[in-house]
């Protein structure tokens, strides 16, 4: 089992940043790609960023891309996810996620493990 945890979501107005953290515990993280997703209110869980175990690939959907970077501290075993420029449609609960392979996945059902959320709101 991995448990996650993230933490470092609030309130922000639009243009400005917050950094996401995600703590992982439990068996190895290292070999996890992980992701991070985020769902707003009445709306599905969707992908806003992925990164592979070693740390060398990441993928971002359009909507977000040139806004958001996530990275990863194995030694610490935390990914993070920067967010710049951030807007009022990037409102939602944040939530990261671990699966039980080394590549990154698009798909909520990609993952195995999730994180309890952190929201994320950004006012006009």
């Amino acid at each position: 089992q991995v448990q996650l945890v993230e933490s470092g979501g609030g309130s922000v107005q639009a243009g400005g940043s917050l950094r996401l953290s995600c703590t992982a515990s439990g068996r190895t993280f290292s070999r996890n790609a992980m992701g991070w997703f985020r769902q707003a209110a009445g709306k599905d869980r969707v992908f806003v960023a992925g990164i592979s175990w070693t740390g060398s690939t990441t993928y971002y959907p359009s909507s977000v891309k040139g806004r958001f970077t996530v990275s990863r501290d194995n030694a610490k075993n935390t990914i993070y996810l920067q967010m710049n420029g951030l807007k009022p449609e990037d409102t939602a609960i944040y939530y990261c996620a671990a699966r039980e392979t080394e590549l990154i996945g698009v798909l909520r059902s990609d993952y195995n493990y999730w994180g309890q959320g952190t929201q994320v709101t950004v006012s006009s």
